[in-house]
Parts: structure tokens; sequence; C-alpha cells
């Protein structure tokens, strides 16, 4: 599977973005999604992760109530909607597939696919 991110921006804290991931292959709904982040000079780090059917969603701390990710796969798509968000939030965001774990997992070494990033900067 090929991942595309799309997205990014630049924008206030308090303000919203809405990634999406959109995905090419015939077998989308057999991938777990997740959204991952790097800030300069940090690790990478999970967001948040999409099951193959929709029904479970995972988050990182940092995350909850402020994102939610879901997905289309009549679309090949996924999203990530950000809300509030904050100057830390800013990374680079990158959405990326599992094949068939369940449940869906946390560690970015568990994805074989990854999208190519998209740059979200967040000013105070």
């Amino acid at each position: 599977v090929q991942l595309q991110a799309s997205g990014g921006g630049l924008v206030q804290a308090g303000d919203s973005l809405r990634l999406s991931c959109a995905a090419s292959g015939r077998t989308f709904s057999n991938y777990n999604i997740g959204y991952f982040r790097q800030a300069p000079g940090k690790e990478r780090e999970f967001v948040a992760v999409v099951s193959r059917s929709g029904r479970l969603t995972y988050y990182a701390d940092s995350a909850k109530g402020r994102f939610t990710i879901s997905r289309d796969n009549t679309k090949n798509m996924v999203y990530l909607q950000m809300n509030s968000l904050k100057p830390e939030d800013t990374a680079v965001y990158y959405c990326a597939a599992n094949l068939l774990t369940t449940p869906p997992p946390r560690a970015g070494v568990e994805y074989g696919y990854w999208g190519q990033g998209t740059q979200v900067t967040v000013s105070s």
C-alpha cells in the first residue's frame, strides 16, 4: 500500500486542522492506519491509530480529547481532525499502515508502510 499525507499548514494556537491520508491499493481495509509525528530534535511519537474496520481507535495522552481519527474505506482515506492545537503539536505528521495486527499497534516499528509526512506548525 502507498500512502500520501496532506492537510498540514501554519495555524495559530487554538485553531483546527484536518489531516488526510490517501492510500492506494485494493486491500486498504486490511490495514490499521496510524498517525505519528516528529518534532525537530525529538524522537518520532505515536499520535493515534484506527483499526481496519474503523471501530477501534487509540490515542496518545497528548491527543485525547482534542484529536479524532477516522477512516472511509470506500474512499481509501483516513482523517485526523485536530482541534485546540497547541504550539507543542508542531511537528511533521506521518500516516503509516500496519497489516492485519490486532489490536492496532502503537509502536512505529509495527508499521511497514509510511507516507511522506506533512508539516504542522502551530504559532503561539
